[in-house]
C-alpha cells in the first residue's frame, strides 16, 4: 500500500511541475495580455493544486494536511478573481487587442454604465 501511494504522490508532483512550468513558458512566449493572463491561472492552479496533492501523499498528517487545504482554497479563490480583475482594468485602459476577441460583453455593459 506504502508504494502505491508513494507513485501516485510521485505521479501527482512531476504532473503538476510540469503544469507549473508549462504556465511560465506560456507567460514568457504569449504574445498578448489575455494570452498571458490564461496561461498564468488555468495551468498554474491545477500545477499547484497537483504539487499539493502529492506533498498530502508524502506527509498524511493532519496539521500538514489543514495547511495545504488552506493554501488550494486560498489559490482558488484569489488566482481567478485577480486574473478577472486585471483583465477588466486592461480593457478598460485600451491594452487588450480587440480583433483578439471572439465574444466581447464588457464594452454593452461599459456604455450602459457610462450613460447612466
Amino acid at each position: 500500500m506504502t508504494t502505491v501511494v508513494e507513485i501516485a504522490s510521485a505521479v501527482c508532483l512531476i504532473a503538476g511541475s510540469s503544469l507549473s512550468l508549462i504556465a511560465a513558458i506560456g507567460l514568457l512566449r504569449f504574445p498578448d495580455l489575455l494570452s498571458r493572463m490564461h496561461a498564468g491561472t488555468k495551468p498554474q492552479v491545477l500545477g499547484l493544486l497537483l504539487i499539493l496533492v502529492g506533498v498530502g501523499l508524502r506527509l498524511r498528517d493532519w496539521t500538514d494536511l489543514g495547511m495545504l487545504l488552506a493554501v488550494a482554497m486560498f489559490q482558488l479563490l484569489t488566482a481567478p478573481v485577480s486574473a478577472h480583475m486585471i483583465g477588466r482594468a486592461a480593457y478598460r485602459h485600451d491594452a487588450v487587442r480587440a480583433d483578439t476577441l471572439v465574444v466581447d460583453e464588457l464594452t454593452p455593459t461599459l456604455d450602459d454604465v457610462g450613460k447612466g
